[in-house]
């Protein structure tokens, strides 16, 4: 470094010295904030940094299953019920495509990241065409696509 130093001395002079010092600073300084705003965009688009959960609750479909939705029984059929049993009827979505409002990626329905957007943030979307209309763009995980 003293050597460095020296030759640095030597080539741009005791006047410029400081002056250069601070010029590398500032574009050292630019450069890392460049580079964080750019990671801190990609964390939160893909959620990086989201924990994994340890054991998926037993009220969340898994990815490959289709999203229930709560709808009462009749009375019939409630009376029929065990007391203390919750009386719903399972009604299939088949939107094949999930978003998430806030973010700016779209999914195919059995992709990992589908599980970390929460129900009341997802989109759902039946084709690709679709899904670029509204702003979306392609997960570089699951690479949604449609058969044409």
């Amino acid at each position: 470094m003293l050597v460095i130093g020296v030759i640095a001395l030597l080539v741009f002079g005791p006047s410029r010295l400081p002056e250069l010092g601070r010029m590398v600073g500032r574009a050292m300084r630019e450069f890392r904030r460049a580079s964080d705003e750019f990671r801190s965009t990609v964390e939160t688009n893909l959620h990086i940094n989201d924990p994994d959960p340890l054991i998926a609750p037993e009220t969340t479909p898994a990815p490959a299953e289709p999203v229930a939705v709560a709808t009462p029984l009749p009375s019939e059929a409630e009376a029929a019920l065990t007391e203390g049993t919750p009386a719903v009827a399972v009604v299939e979505s088949g939107e094949p495509l999930v978003a998430q409002r806030s973010s700016r990626l779209f999914h195919r329905r059995e992709c990992g990241w589908t599980n970390r957007i929460p129900e009341l943030e997802r989109v759902y979307l039946k084709r690709v065409a679709e899904a670029r209309e509204q702003g979306f763009i392609e997960c570089p995980v699951c690479e949604p696509w449609e058969p044409a």
